[in-house]
C-alpha cells in the first residue's frame, strides 16, 4: 500500500482554511493545519470586535473539513532541507508539501511612540485589547484612529456610532481605494456620525504618547486611546528560514504560487506575491488563492503541470456602523468604478457577503473541490508582459 503523503498549511485564515479543506479531495493526502488559536477568526469583523458589536470567532469544525489535523501551535522556523516545522511548544512537524499561508498583520509604524500607545486591530488580540482600551476610557474621552483606509474608515465608524469622539487621521488622501463619488457619501456618513477627518498635506503622524497624537503639520491632537489602522505586513517567518520575501514579508512565488526557492513550497492569501505582482492583501483574494494553491499541490502528488492563478475583484465593501455601509463596485483588475450602493442597503450588502464568507467556507469544507472557476482579471497578463517581457506559469 502506498504511503500517504503529507501536506502542512501553515495559517488558519481564510486562504489556509480553503487550501486545507481542498486538499482532503484525494483520499492519499494527509493534511495538517497549524494556527495559533483553535477557532476560526472573521478577520473582516475585527472592527467591530474593537467597537464591541461582534466576536469575529468561529468553529473549526464548522468551516473546516472533517478530515484536516489540527494543531493548535506557532511554526518559528521552516527546514526547506528537511521538509520540517519546528514550533513554538517544542514539537516538530514533518512534510512533503508546505502551504504557507500565514495572512497579515499591522506592519510595525516607524513613528515614535506608535509600538508603546497605539493598538493596532488586525489580529482578535489587538482588537480585544483596543476594545478594553475603549471601554476603559471617558465616555467623552477622544479616539484618535490612523489609517485612510477601509479599516480606519470603518473602525471611526463603528466607534462613533456607539457614542465615542473619533477623529480619523489619514496622513494624506482619504479613502484612496474609493471613486471620488463614493469617498464623498463615505465623508458624509462620517460627518452625520460626528467624526473628525483630518486628510490631505500635515496629517501624517509623527509621534504618539500616553496622551497625544502628533502631526507632521505641527497640530497636536489629545487622545486617550489611538487605533492604528494603517499599513500591513506579512510577518517575517518566510524571511527567517531563508525563503525570498518581497518587502512586505511575502513569499515570493511564480504564477502557479509555487515558491521561487522551493517548488514544495506554496503561498496563499495575504503572503503570497506572484510574480511579484501580488494582489491585494484581502479576504476576497485569499478565498481564490488558498484552494488554487491547494490544486497547485495536489498537481504536483499527480505528476501534472500545475495552473497558473487566475483571480480578479468584483467589489469593495465598507461597512459604516450598523446602519450604513457602502458597496464600491470595481474592474476585475480591482480598480473602482463609479457605481456603488449606500446607506442602509450598502449595509445589508456588506452583511450578506461578509456571512457570505463563512457559508464559502463551509460549503468548501463539505464539498472539497466544488468550485471550479474563479474570477479572471484580464489585465494581469499584459501587468506581467510589461514587467517581466515575458508570462512565468510554472517552475
Amino acid at each position: 500500500m502506498d504511503e500517504s503523503t503529507e501536506v502542512v498549511v501553515i495559517g488558519g485564515g481564510y486562504a489556509g482554511v480553503m487550501a486545507a479543506s481542498r486538499l482532503t479531495r484525494r483520499d492519499d493526502v494527509t493534511v495538517t493545519l497549524i494556527n495559533p488559536r483553535p477557532h476560526f477568526v472573521d478577520r473582516i469583523r475585527l472592527h467591530q470586535v474593537a467597537g464591541g458589536t461582534h466576536e469575529a470567532v468561529a468553529e473549526y469544525e464548522k468551516v473546516l473539513a472533517g478530515g484536516v489535523r489540527l494543531v493548535v501551535d506557532t511554526v518559528t522556523r521552516i527546514d526547506t532541507a528537511g521538509r520540517r516545522l519546528d514550533l513554538a511548544g517544542g514539537d516538530t512537524v514533518g512534510y512533503d508539501h508546505l502551504v504557507y499561508a500565514v495572512g497579515s498583520g499591522t506592519a510595525v509604524p516607524d513613528v515614535p511612540g506608535a509600538t508603546e500607545f497605539a493598538t493596532p486591530i488586525a489580529t482578535l488580540e489587538d482588537a480585544r485589547r483596543a476594545r478594553q482600551s475603549i471601554e476603559a476610557a471617558a465616555a467623552t474621552a477622544p479616539v484618535t484612529v490612523v489609517g485612510a483606509g477601509p479599516t480606519g474608515i470603518e473602525t471611526a465608524a463603528e466607534l462613533a456610532e456607539r457614542g465615542r469622539t473619533v477623529t480619523l487621521v489619514c496622513g494624506g488622501e482619504f479613502g484612496p481605494s474609493l471613486h471620488p463619488r463614493s469617498r464623498r457619501a463615505v465623508a458624509g456618513r462620517l460627518n452625520a456620525l460626528g467624526v473628525t477627518v483630518l486628510d490631505g498635506p500635515g496629517t501624517r503622524v509623527r509621534a504618539v504618547t500616553r496622551e497625544t497624537v502628533r502631526l507632521d503639520g505641527g497640530r497636536e491632537l489629545p487622545s486617550a486611546v489611538t487605533v492604528w489602522t494603517a499599513g500591513f505586513g506579512a510577518g517575517d517567518l518566510a524571511r527567517r528560514s531563508g525563503l525570498s520575501t518581497d518587502a512586505l514579508g511575502r513569499l515570493r512565488t511564480d504564477e502557479t504560487l509555487t515558491s521561487v526557492d522551493d517548488p514544495r513550497v506554496v503561498a496563499a492569501g495575504d503572503s503570497a506575491a506572484p510574480s511579484d505582482l501580488p494582489y491585494r492583501m484581502s479576504c476576497q483574494a485569499a478565498v481564490q488563492l488558498g484552494p488554487q494553491a491547494a490544486e497547485t499541490v495536489l498537481s504536483r502528488i499527480a505528476g501534472e503541470r500545475p495552473a497558473p492563478v487566475t483571480a480578479g475583484f468584483a467589489g469593495l465593501c465598507v461597512s459604516l456602523g450598523r446602519r450604513a455601509g457602502l458597496f464600491q463596485a470595481t474592474r476585475r483588475n480591482d480598480t473602482a468604478t463609479r457605481y456603488a450602493v449606500g446607506g442602509r442597503a450598502g449595509a445589508t450588502i456588506k452583511e450578506v457577503i461578509c456571512r457570505g464568507i463563512l457559508w464559502q467556507l463551509a460549503q468548501e469544507a463539505r464539498r472539497p473541490g466544488a468550485r471550479s472557476w474563479w474570477t479572471k482579471d484580464g489585465e494581469r497578463e499584459r501587468l506581467l508582459r510589461d514587467a517581466r517581457g515575458t508570462v512565468t506559469t510554472t517552475r
